[in-house]
């Protein structure tokens, strides 16, 4: 069945209501007409089985037939910080971190950065990057809207993942397998992890020194160089494998 998010304040005790772009996907991509069934999710981990009652263009109106806890959420909250990459890398990061059940991304200004976005254009970034999470966590069935954040400074970053139980960052001077291995089968039995990518070139050794004095874990992910747009997700993959395997 197809997906779809409300807030929750379209949720009622029968019904549900769907307003915004949902309508013309639904009714004008999807061609979907009353009496197919939908699942709806406002993003906080309930899933409602629903029937469609009625089309307009101002609303779709749905029948709550069945609600059941979302099964398709980790039950670990990972939040990856990803340092802003080049061209549209980040709605690839995005959209395949979602799928691997990031709970929450975070664009991070990196030193070796090299896209510098005023305020007009993040703003039309964050809209275009959440909108990619939204779709993503459709796609995966997640039964969470998971947050894409405004862009942080790298110390901003460091600060907001003092929050999480276990963080760990990537690099590639690390070279102890070993515990890096431990490292990350402890933390997929946490409730929370950060991951902290760099950007093309990598974080500055600065970086990666503050981060460790932060807290951070410096891990390596083998012999080879990843791209910025591959390092998260390697981290992701293994990381899901390593929750699910363990519950």
């Amino acid at each position: 069945m197809y997906r779809f998010f409300v807030p929750v304040e379209n949720v009622f005790e029968e019904e549900i209501r769907i307003t915004g772009d949902d309508i013309n996907h639904i009714k004008n991509v999807l061609r979907m007409t009353a009496g197919e069934k939908v699942v709806v999710s406002c993003g906080q981990g309930t899933d409602y089985y629903c029937i469609i009652e009625d089309i307009q263009e101002t609303g779709i109106t749905l029948r709550i037939e069945d609600m059941k806890a979302a099964v398709t959420e980790l039950p670990v909250r990972i939040v990856l910080f990803q340092a802003l990459p080049k061209l549209d890398k980040m709605e690839l990061v995005i959209q395949k971190a979602i799928e691997l059940g990031a709970s929450e991304v975070v664009p991070v200004r990196a030193r070796r950065c090299v896209v510098k976005l005023d305020d007009k254009k993040e703003a039309k970034k964050l809209v275009r990057w959440q909108n990619i999470a939204e779709s993503a966590a459709k796609q995966s069935g997640r039964g969470i809207l998971p947050e894409v954040h405004g862009i942080m400074d790298f110390d901003q970053a460091l600060e907001y993942a003092k929050e999480l139980e276990t963080v760990m960052i990537p690099y590639e001077l690390c070279e102890t397998m070993a515990d890096s291995k431990e490292t990350m089968y402890k933390a997929a039995g946490q409730q929370s992890i950060g991951i902290f990518i760099g950007p093309e070139g990598g974080f500055e050794r600065s970086e990666v020194e503050l981060a460790s004095a932060s807290g951070a874990v410096p891990i390596s992910l083998g012999k080879r160089i990843l791209r910025t747009e591959t390092a998260g997700l390697a981290v992701l993959s293994v990381l899901m494998f390593l929750i699910e395997w363990r519950n």
